[in-house]
């Protein structure tokens, strides 16, 4: 890949050409002309000849794809960049390689008076139990860690660490020996995400705002909180992205609303909406999620946090202040609450005044029939994370271990969702399953459970307009005159239509229907290497040697 540059300053107009462009508005488009934060043209190698002269750069694409970039609809980017720098046990498959990566970290930081990690899944060690509070003492020598689930909704700490929560033993979800949750769980992370200082959280952020960018991704929504992360964590993370050359980041702060007031302080915080994580329910993996019938591995159905009343006060208030709504829900009894919660604010404020509102509803694993039907009415756009599946599908998964295998293989109905016409947002919730957007295309377009599986073409269009659709970006996510100039280049080998349903597959590599191809995605197929990732126009990231 090669470039011009003429004038002696920052390119203004760029030419693109030699490649393949993925765009609506020419299904055969191999060039691409940018003016400033936008594009400007789309179409043939042929007719970009005309504008060769007049340009300020041109870029030869040496046959690469362009892409809109991704945008990933749920992540934690503080987390997620502590995990890249830090202790990170995702994928560690033993309690004894997980105390010996402890006992490695704990020796590589003798300076740091807290130790944060992430990532434990004991779901199918070999010791078949997590670790010890002992155990871990030992390992940390003795200083204070905390050590979160995969699933962030719970957490193992040390002696040392719950001796600096005082009253932490009689809060709601603590219980001596086991995994902390709830109320026990989030004392014991503020404790130890108050240890950061602004030098290391300023390095986590800027790694994951970098990592993200190396893989394509120019829009992150931060899903932030009382119960996840401070305000100064969120109003940081939001500073900095404004001022760095790296993806956008869209805030949400998920705090109840039930006044002007409530609103206007959300608002301050620079946040789009009292959205992202407002814990309805917990999680699947730390049995925290609120299910209608008890767990098929535990005596009990998880809990709601909030419900249908507290679920509508925030849903119509919200509204009335013109703010996005939206909470975390995963469980069918969680889902059901919101549902209904939202019906009842519609009753209160108007069904159009809802729809219009964009309100939003995170990971949605467990929806029925009517669960779906009324995300539809009331334009509920579904932020969900195909990794979900990948990593804890299938009838041997961590899903079936929870709820058995006939309750789990409902799970994440992408089909059904799309097909009712609800909005879709793809994204990771990162740190819990790392970045990486074809992954997540390739997860649902190949789900576990084969009549939940969506087209590639649908599963990229969720990872790209869809995630800015969610935040009131109608023309961005697509590569059209006119359109935010964000999108990557690829390195990639054939380009294809897969979809579940051979017939439409068939239909849609006809050259009559007009379909732009994608990457093949199959399961071991390699997936396309991100070259560049351009944000309004901005090269925010360009891989080496390129």
């Amino acid at each position: 890949m090669s470039e011009r540059t003429a004038h002696g300053h920052e390119p203004r107009t760029v030419l693109l050409r030699g490649g393949e462009v993925h765009s609506p508005a020419d299904p055969f488009a191999t060039a691409m002309v940018t003016q400033g934060g936008s594009i400007a043209w789309v179409g043939s190698e042929s007719a970009a000849d005309s504008f060769a002269d007049g340009v300020d750069e041109t870029v030869h694409l040496d046959g690469a794809l362009v892409t809109p970039s991704f945008t990933d609809a749920h992540v934690h980017t503080t987390a997620t960049g502590l995990a890249l720098t830090g202790l990170d046990l995702t994928g560690v498959q033993s309690l004894r390689d997980a105390l010996a990566r402890i006992r490695d970290y704990a020796a590589s930081r003798p300076g740091d008076r807290m130790l944060l990690g992430h990532g434990w899944d004991a779901t199918h060690w070999p010791e078949g139990r997590h670790p010890a509070r002992a155990e871990l003492d030992e390992a940390a020598g003795g200083r204070p860690l905390y050590l979160s689930r995969t699933d962030v909704h719970s957490a193992l700490v040390t002696t040392a660490l719950l001796e600096l929560v005082p009253g932490v033993a009689q809060l709601t979800g603590f219980a001596d020996g086991e995994p902390l949750t709830r109320d026990a769980h989030h004392a014991v992370r503020d404790r130890a995400h108050a240890s950061l200082t602004p030098e290391r959280r300023a390095e986590a952020q800027r790694a994951a705002l970098g990592h993200a960018a190396s893989l394509g991704i120019g829009d992150l929504h931060e899903c932030a909180g009382p119960g996840i992360s401070g305000e100064d964590d969120f109003t940081a993370l939001l500073s900095l992205a404004a001022d760095a050359n790296g993806p956008r980041v869209h805030g949400y702060w998920a705090e109840p609303v039930t006044s002007p007031a409530d609103a206007a302080r959300i608002r301050e915080l620079g946040a789009l909406g009292a959205a992202g994580d407002l814990f309805a329910d917990g999680s699947l993996g730390s049995r925290t999620a609120h299910l209608k019938a008890p767990y098929a591995d535990a005596p009990h159905n998880g809990g709601g946090y909030l419900d249908a009343d507290a679920i509508a006060a925030h849903v119509a208030a919200c509204t009335e202040a013109g703010l996005q709504a939206g909470f975390h829900a995963i469980g069918d009894a969680a889902l059901t609450a919101v549902a209904e919660g939202v019906r009842a604010a519609a009753d209160r404020v108007g069904t159009d005044r809802v729809r219009a509102a964009r309100h939003r509803v995170e990971h949605a694993e467990m929806p029925d029939a009517e669960v779906i039907a009324a995300f539809a009415e009331f334009a509920l756009t579904a932020s969900v994370q195909p990794g979900f599946d990948a990593a804890w599908g299938g009838t041997e998964g961590m899903y079936a271990a929870r709820l058995g295998a006939e309750r789990a293989a409902g799970l994440n109905p992408y089909a059904a969702l799309q097909r009712a016409g609800v909005p879709l947002a793809f994204g990771s919730d990162s740190p819990v399953i790392p970045l990486g957007p074809w992954e997540a295309v390739r997860a649902a377009a190949f789900h576990r459970t084969p009549e939940h599986r969506i087209s590639v073409r649908g599963g990229f269009t969720a990872h790209t307009r869809g995630g800015r659709r969610a935040v009131g970006s109608d023309d961005g996510g697509v590569l059209v005159p006119g359109a935010p100039a964000d999108y990557a280049l690829w390195r990639t080998g054939e380009l294809l239509v897969q979809a579940p349903d051979l017939r439409v597959a068939n239909w849609s590599t006809d050259p009559r229907s007009g379909t732009p191809g994608l990457p093949d995605l199959t399961p071991g197929a390699q997936l396309p290497l991100c070259l560049r990732t351009v944000v309004a126009g901005r090269t925010v990231y360009e891989r080496p040697n390129e």
